[in-house]
């Protein structure tokens, strides 16, 4: 947790444009809510972008072990740092034990698709020329892996989706430059302590390159934002129905024959 802060705190403010538009989302979201929420928190290493757009709410560091008290909240948002935690399950638990019941649990943090080109890249040139890999790109759940976290939490009504977006810069270099400014660079444990051989840089640009490459001379980047969105469970929510207790046969709601599958 210590170099992830430190890498938080050399974010620079230009380069946070995945945060406006996480938090473009995130307010989107709320708007289809019929509630007014109260009483919220924020889980977030950038207090700048959603301080500002939530200017009432609670910031929560991120941290092992949150700040946050039991029925606390009936929002929690969860924002932009999932992805680096040790247990995610137990991040979202602690979320859900601050949430009073029918409340709202919201997160959005980088998904498996959030620069798959560049571990491809470091993977292969390090591998050609060292024999082995060193960690260099946080591994990232996909969708669907994180949509049972949910449900293992204890939340209701789970819903996850996706939002893929594509970025240009004028070489791998800058990119990885801007990963730095992001503060998303590279806090693994077990990462390298010592500088990158040059050759193994080299490589791994030439191959980034050859794999992302645009047009214009420029390289593309893929980062995906996983939304994930659940509620404190509540008598007053909606229950699955008993399997086999359905009255109706779904082809007569949908007006259609039914035809049976052979055995």
């Amino acid at each position: 947790m210590a170099a992830l802060a430190r890498n938080r705190r050399r974010a620079q403010t230009p380069a946070l444009f995945l945060h406006a538009t996480a938090i473009d989302e995130v307010q989107d979201r709320l708007s289809m809510v019929n509630r007014t929420f109260q009483d919220i928190a924020i889980v977030t290493g950038f207090p700048g972008p959603w301080g500002t757009a939530f200017a009432q709410a609670q910031l929560v560091p991120e941290a092992e072990t949150l700040a946050l008290e039991p029925g606390q909240c009936d929002l929690v948002i969860h924002a932009m740092g999932l992805h680096w935690a040790n247990d995610p399950v137990g991040q979202i638990i602690q979320c859900r034990r601050a949430l009073r019941a029918d409340g709202l649990f919201l997160a959005v943090c980088f998904g498996g698709q959030t620069l798959a080109q560049l571990r491809t890249a470091w993977a292969e040139a390090e591998s050609r020329l060292t024999g082995g890999m060193a960690p260099r790109v946080a591994p990232m759940a996909e969708i669907r892996d994180l949509g049972g976290l949910l449900q293992r939490a204890g939340l209701a009504l789970p819903v996850a989706d996706t939002l893929v977006l594509q970025a240009s810069y004028a070489s791998p270099r800058a990119l990885m430059r801007e990963l730095r400014h992001m503060g998303e660079a590279n806090a693994l444990a077990h990462r390298l302590r010592h500088p990158t051989r040059r050759a193994v840089l080299h490589r791994a640009e030439q191959l980034y390159t050859q794999m992302a490459g645009t047009p214009d001379g420029r390289v593309g980047a893929t980062f995906e934002l996983l939304f994930l969105t659940a509620w404190a469970p509540d008598a007053s929510q909606p229950q699955p129905l008993r399997p086999g207790s359905a009255q109706k046969r779904l082809a007569d709601a949908l007006g259609t024959d039914e035809t049976p599958l052979a055995d």
